[in-house]
């Protein structure tokens, strides 16, 4: 009988040709297919079965979790202790007691320690009478040390940072955080540095990621020559407590600060001397922030409002009210295209020392308002609106502003695409207390914090329009804009034409 192979023949070679690709791809698919539809048939099952068992009693035996190498036990057992206790056991369900081990596990996530995939198995514990359930998650923790380090570039800006964080220092999601930045520029307003250093302690309170506390130490430098003729050095330490709230998330601190007005230009303005110098500052500050915004940098749905006080006075050399807030809303039209729009305003109030007989002092130019830029008010330049002495841009007490956008995708690359194109209006108006005039007591202020409120609303804001292309990066939000200043007071600064800005807070 003759062989069905020729001499000339290789057995591999005649696998390799009946092997069509097409047919090949239209197996691996076929079996895929089975796959997802095994799968999803078992999902339906396990709904079903819950569902049908939904109001079935049963409590929580015990959670166990496998994985950890680092984090303490002690610590996980608090984790657990919400859904372990006992008034909570006699009114458990199956579906209460998916839902409990569910919230359990999102809470671990919070904490930032383990990767994003945590599973979870059920089973009936040994010891039950068959209504207990016992719970294993399986975990991986994430690694405890992360550098990231990097170029910056922005508002003709350059420079370099290192970041660097040490997770789950004790077992108990502490984590330590060391950060250190340098930026210089050349830009058209004149030469600029600056430099930060922070060195911080964070711990959750009771195992609960949404409640943490926070002590650190900080040191800057930054030069302001380009636009108030002096440099500015603090160094200080702060402590905080976030924690979250059912309207919103606070964060409630305690700052104490050197801060150094120094290496005055020649040409420095009479405010600018005048605050030069050594000042301490002590004050307890709030934040309270409620934030529906689908995209924090680009948002097409959702809201945004942010409170912050500052009482200042507890303790070294100024004494002041500070309080400044933020709301926006975004808006979906039609075909891509959203509408936001924003408005921030704040207020400082001078208050009295602690000491007998102290009376208000003007606020110093360390803790006044400036507007203008590429990340408020488009159209001028950064600190360009509000208060002047001779050159130097000196700030103010009370500030209003105000913007508008329309978002649209370009062309080509849909509405998932993290460029849009924009049109938008923007204004804003910053006045001061006025200092005491010749002859009166340098202590005092000559006007009201109301007459400087009515001040604001006195003629119109300054007022830029202009379009131009966003693009939201994770870190940061760019934009190149084309901005016309439409109203500009006299000796403010505007910038017509081109503006470049980065950052993540955009009005």
């Amino acid at each position: 009988m003759a062989s069905p192979l020729s001499p000339d023949d290789d057995v591999f070679d005649r696998l390799k040709a009946s092997a069509d690709p097409e047919v090949v791809s239209e197996r691996e698919k076929a079996v895929q297919e089975r796959v997802r539809a095994q799968y999803e048939k078992a999902q339906r099952r396990l709904a079903g079965l819950i569902e049908d068992n939904s109001t079935l009693p049963v409590n929580i035996a015990d959670i166990r979790i496998h994985g950890t190498k680092i984090t303490r036990e002690g610590f996980l057992k608090s984790v657990f202790a919400d859904a372990l206790k006992e008034e909570k056991q006699k009114s458990y369900t199956l579906k209460t007691v998916m839902e409990e081990l569910q919230r359990t596990t999102d809470k671990l996530h919070r904490f930032g320690i383990f990767h994003p995939t945590i599973n979870m198995y059920l089973d009936q514990a040994h010891s039950s009478s068959g209504t207990a359930l016992s719970a294993l998650l399986t975990v991986q923790e994430r690694g405890r040390l992360v550098l990231k380090t990097g170029t910056e570039l922005g508002n003709a800006e350059g420079g370099g940072y290192l970041n660097a964080t040490l997770r789950n220092v004790f077992g108990g999601a502490e984590s330590i955080y060391a950060s250190a930045t340098t930026a210089t520029s050349t830009a058209d307003v004149g030469a600029r540095s600056r430099s930060s250093y922070e060195l911080a302690f964070a711990t959750p309170i009771a195992a609960n990621p949404d409640t943490v506390a926070e002590v650190a130490g900080f040191s800057s430098a930054r030069s302001n020559h380009f636009f108030a003729s002096h440099e500015e050095a603090t160094q200080g330490v702060r402590a905080g407590l976030r924690f979250l709230s059912s309207h919103g998330s606070h964060e409630l601190g305690y700052t104490g600060a050197w801060r150094q007005v120094t290496n005055l230009s020649d040409g420095a303005s009479p405010t600018i001397r005048e605050d030069a110098g050594d000042t301490v500052k002590s004050s307890i500050t709030h934040t309270f922030t409620t934030d529906t915004r689908d995209n924090k940098l680009l948002p097409m749905t959702g809201s945004l409002f942010r409170n912050i006080t500052e009482l200042a006075g507890l303790g070294g050399d100024v004494s002041f009210l500070k309080n400044e807030l933020e709301a926006s809303r975004s808006h979906p039209l039609a075909h891509g295209i959203s509408f936001s729009a924003g408005l921030r305003a704040g207020v400082i109030v001078p208050l009295p020392g602690l000491s007998e007989g102290t009376p208000a002092r003007p606020s110093r130019i360390n803790d006044r308002f400036f507007l203008g830029g590429a990340t408020d008010i488009r159209g001028f330049r950064e600190n360009g609106i509000g208060p002047r002495d001779g050159n130097d841009a000196v700030g103010g007490d009370v500030y209003l502003a105000g913007g508008a956008s329309v978002f649209f995708p370009l062309p080509r690359l849909g509405v998932d695409s993290p460029f849009r194109l924009q049109a938008f209006v923007n204004g804003g108006r910053l006045v001061a207390l006025q200092k005491p005039a010749d002859g009166e007591k340098s202590s005092t202020t000559t006007t009201t914090l109301l007459d400087a409120v009515k001040e604001v609303g006195v003629g119109l804001p300054s007022i830029a329009a202009g379009v131009g292309l966003v693009y939201a990066h994770p870190v940061a939000r760019f934009e190149l804009n084309f901005a016309l200043p439409v109203v500009k007071r006299e000796n403010e600064r505007a910038r017509k034409g081109l503006q470049f800005g980065v950052g993540i807070s955009f009005l």
